[in-house]
């Protein structure tokens, strides 16, 4: 097994370069299912576990996959296989899109019920009501989801939340359904608008993605095509809040600053200079921030993902600090083990009180999930002595090489293997 050991205290200084989008990915690999004829080739891939996932589940599929340095190369013409079962389906979330991009090439599929963080109840309700308002037969017995349909017809369907992973799903069943889909009260995340992007590359007919209504035009069939992923805004605000908090002057590369505005907007309320240049952002911090306030928003609110480490940041923050958690009922799972290090935080259901206090103390935590586990992270280099950071196979799912990352801008962290 391996941990992180951190040895807390030293501000931040360089640059680095911005994976592509975790969330994006983990979506547009399963969506080259749809391509009947010739190669999807994805570029800026990151180098993650959820990545890797998703590929052994396609060649356990029949596509053929072929990787190199942030490349995936998928051949779905191969394909023998509508059924979903292996251990790494039931591993991640992300595994239900393999649904939406089997219903609508196979007009079937079978997928194992996805696993992923527990950082509360994530039902798939909304995307059952998706593909069975465009003509599938939903079925989830034994563990599995079960669709099948003679054909998929396009319809409207408002969606009684807002589900990111629904839009998505439902998005790529549509775009070999006959005739028009119309999809309202949708996710407007940048990552949808990038497999909205990625799929009409491959010939769909998709537009207003990033607003609140999708409109899909079936086609008959979807093509090869060559892809880059956008940059990832979630690893961006995370190296922002961690610049933020060890004070310093980081240059962070690869980015859309837009994507990061409602970080940077908080950051900058707290004390920090944020300039932006194009594609890159310079984060510059010193003394003491301010306390303040957040509510967790789909985009483009506060994202729940940035929440964590921020969190880590809030406890050496002058004065008081409220976040509300608005859309996961799980995601404080962190606050005890921020606990262990000092910090002053009181919970009461989706609501964390935090009392910043002068510093932390170095502490034995462990990463309760993956943004967890960069909130602990965060919460080590600003902390007084030395924290090892457990179970960090949940950060390796999102964020690629992070020690090495931040050794680049100069902290003093290191992977270490032991056993339990």
């Amino acid at each position: 097994m391996n941990k992180l050991v951190i040895n807390g205290g030293n501000p931040l200084s360089g640059s680095i370069e911005i994976n592509g989008a975790k969330n994006a990915a983990v979506a547009i690999l399963p969506a080259s299912i749809l391509a009947s004829s010739g190669i999807c080739s994805i570029d800026n891939i990151p180098d993650i576990e959820d990545v890797h996932c998703i590929e052994k589940i396609l060649k356990s599929l029949g596509c053929k996959v072929k990787t190199g340095k942030n490349l995936v190369v998928i051949d779905s013409t191969t394909i023998n296989k509508i059924d979903a079962d292996t251990d790494d389906v039931r591993k991640m979330r992300a595994s239900y899109y393999l649904i939406g991009a089997l219903l609508a090439r196979f007009k079937k599929a079978r997928v194992e019920l996805p696993g992923g963080c527990p950082i509360g109840v994530r039902p798939i309700d909304q995307h059952i009501k998706g593909f069975g308002a465009l003509g599938a037969k939903v079925e989830i017995k034994h563990g599995c989801v079960s669709v099948s349909a003679e054909k998929l017809v396009g319809t409207s369907i408002f969606f009684d939340v807002v589900s990111v992973g629904a839009t998505i799903n439902v998005m790529l069943a549509a775009t070999l359904a006959e005739g028009i889909t119309t999809l309202e009260n949708v996710a407007k995340e940048p990552h949808v608008v990038d497999v909205a992007n990625f799929l009409n590359s491959m010939g769909a007919n998709i537009k207003g993605a990033g607003t609140e209504i999708i409109r899909v035009v079936g086609v008959k069939e979807l093509k090869g095509c060559s892809y880059s992923v956008i940059p990832d805004q979630i690893e961006a605000g995370t190296y922002m809040i961690a610049a933020a908090a060890c004070g310093g002057e980081v240059i962070i590369e690869n980015v859309i600053p837009k994507h990061l505005e409602s970080i940077s907007a908080k950051l900058i309320e707290m004390g920090v200079e944020i300039i932006e240049n194009g594609d890159s952002i310079t984060v510059k911090s010193k003394g003491r921030l301010k306390g303040i306030n957040i509510k967790t928003q789909p985009y483009p609110g506060f994202p729940t993902d940035v929440q964590q480490p921020l969190s880590a940041l809030l406890t050496v923050a002058e004065g008081r600090s409220i976040i509300n958690e608005s859309i996961w009922e799980s995601r404080f799972k962190h606050i005890d083990e921020l606990k262990k290090m000092g910090a002053n935080i009181k919970v009461e259901g989706r609501i964390a009180i935090i009392d910043g206090v002068d510093k932390l103390s170095g502490a034995i935590v462990k990463a309760t999930d993956l943004r967890a586990g960069a909130a602990m992270v965060i919460a080590g280099l600003i902390a007084d002595g030395t924290t090892e950071v457990l179970s960090i196979d949940h950060i390796d799912r999102g964020y690629p090489n992070i020690e090495d990352k931040f050794k680049a801008l100069g902290a003093n962290i290191k992977r270490v293997s032991y056993v339990e």
